[in-house]
């Protein structure tokens, strides 16, 4: 088969794109031809060796993945060969088959296509997790997204919506904030003319929002966690912006807010019974029109350098999705 190998920590310009053998399914494994593969920040990191996860070399970046089972392991029995699957690999996507962990491995609804469902399971799953386990986000509470318009923050202004929230999407372009009205999200901040702190405050008679969804980190965080509600959530996701903050403490005393991290990964592998929960929701909202994913841009397999670089860049518009078959 063909695959995006990291053969060295680097750049995107570092991988290769070759022939390389095929996976074999484990007992309790699965062995998926490929028809689609979301690109993910994490791609971005995994491949410098920035990323919690670090696999021998050499190894596909690609955490998530669409298409049809080849192969089964003999303890598998949810899944069998022909079915249409969407799996949460963590690396090895960017190739035209994956091996993946049974557990990791879910039936596509039958109204969701490939391109969809491979840009689904992580954006989508991270969010709900976000906002139900984390955030305990309920109806008629405000929801500030940063990053509003990448492929989490656009996951996170629907089901926040879909929760019954007052959402306020921010990011840094009014092009960005129109790809966030158009999910659904009530007030818009341009964090690049004004100051977010004082655009919440306005928003919110004061208050400061009740729950923040951050995957961006930097002085974005630092202005957040002053845009806080009494007993806000501020749910770390992520640190796109590059810089990990630093939290003041007193801040979180006066406020009686908490900062609450967010790995969904984990939560998979140590609650797979919630994490499942979350998906039959999520796919009913699908169903019912109330998440309606973007796929903003669609590359071939080849085309892996510039896929990961509008990643890297932070230009990305909802989910960036490799078409493999």
């Amino acid at each position: 088969m063909k695959a995006v190998l990291c053969k060295e920590f680097g750049p995107a310009s570092s991988l290769v794109f070759e022939e390389t053998t095929d996976p074999v399914a484990g007992d309790n494994q699965v062995v998926i031809d490929i028809h689609a593969a979301g690109v993910n920040f994490p791609d971005t990191l995994i491949i410098q060796g920035k990323y919690q996860i670090k696999p021998p070399f050499p190894f596909s970046p690609g955490g998530e993945a669409a298409g049809v089972v080849a192969r089964v392991g003999s303890n598998v029995k949810h899944v069998k060969p022909g079915d249409r699957v969407m799996a949460l690999t963590g690396y090895g996507s960017f190739a035209e088959k994956v091996v993946a962990d049974a557990a990791k491995v879910l039936p596509m609804p039958d109204d969701m296509d490939f391109t969809t469902a491979s840009g689904f399971s992580m954006t989508y799953g991270t969010s709900m997790h976000a906002l139900t386990q984390r955030g305990e986000l309920k109806p008629g509470e405000t929801l500030l997204v940063l990053g509003a318009s990448g492929g989490v923050g656009l996951a996170a202004v629907e089901i926040g919506k879909a929760m019954g929230a007052r959402v306020i999407a921010a990011a840094s372009s009014a092009e960005k904030l129109e790809v966030a009205r158009n999910a659904g999200a009530d007030e818009l901040i341009n964090y690049s003319e004004v100051s977010l702190k004082d655009a919440v405050k306005e928003l919110t008679g004061g208050k400061g929002a009740d729950v923040i969804y951050d995957p961006v980190g930097g002085d974005l965080f630092d202005e957040a966690v002053r845009a806080i509600n009494w007993k806000g959530r501020l749910l770390v996701v992520g640190f796109a912006s590059g810089r990990i903050p630093d939290f003041p403490v007193n801040l979180a005393l006066l406020k009686g807010s908490s900062i609450v991290g967010v790995f969904w990964g984990s939560f998979a592998a140590r609650e797979p019974q919630a994490n499942l929960d979350n998906f039959r929701q999520l796919f009913a909202w699908h169903s019912e029109g109330k998440l309606k994913p973007l796929v903003s841009e669609r590359f071939a397999l080849g085309e892996y350098e510039q896929a990961l670089e509008l990643l890297s860049s932070r230009k990305a518009v909802g989910k960036v999705v490799m078409q493999i078959r």
